[in-house]
């Protein structure tokens, strides 16, 4: 069923550009950027935050007048906005997937043609909005009940299952990776030259 959904996409967005879509840059990678580094600095704050105190010493002498708590509030503030977010990477990630053209011959480096790299791809994005909604909620049980009174306001099992997550998204930006790198998905230049358009035009 997925793919004939792929291949009938791309005719109902006859008239959308070279990448069939209604926009003339994809939003899908844009998001992902934004998504990667919400996450990212959410887990090094809170990272900092616990080890502050092995730090303190550095930061004072770099005259850097940082607070603990500030940098645990940090930590909370980019794993919210990283839980927002990803929702709306997930949706544009599938919903320009749909209208993707997929070749049928080629593979990946990781020898996986490009509808499997599709769908392991969009499951690994679903895969991980769910963790980081986990990882969301999990931060607030720690911030607002657990831990609210400590001066250490994360559990080192949080930050360790942060770390994991780290290794589930690189894996998942190498599948979207070999997406556009390998596939020419929604890359605006080799969508124009299958065209036979002029890339340089944009």
């Amino acid at each position: 069923m997925m793919d004939s959904l792929i291949s009938v996409a791309p005719l109902l967005f006859a008239d959308a550009g070279a990448n069939n879509l209604p926009y003339r840059i994809p939003i899908h990678p844009n998001l992902v950027h934004l998504t990667l580094g919400l996450f990212i600095v959410a887990i090094a704050f809170d990272i900092v935050g616990a080890l502050f105190p092995l730090e303190k010493p550095v930061f004072k002498f770099l005259a850097i007048p940082a607070v603990r708590s500030n940098l645990f509030d940090v930590g909370w503030y980019n794993m919210v906005a990283a839980a927002i977010i990803t929702f709306f990477t997930v949706a544009a990630g599938f919903y320009e997937m749909l209208t993707a053209y997929i070749p049928k011959s080629a593979t990946s480096s990781w020898g996986l043609g490009a509808m499997d790299t599709a769908i392991w791809h969009g499951l690994g994005g679903v895969l991980i909005l769910a963790l980081i909604v986990a990882m969301t909620v999990w931060r607030g049980f720690q911030r607002y009940l657990w831990r609210q009174d400590r001066a250490m306001q994360v559990q080192w099992s949080y930050l360790l299952a942060g770390l994991g997550i780290f290794a589930l998204m690189f894996a998942q930006g190498t599948l979207g990776a070999h997406l556009g790198g390998e596939f020419g998905l929604h890359v605006t230049a080799d969508q124009m030259l299958r065209l036979g358009s002029d890339p340089n035009t944009l």
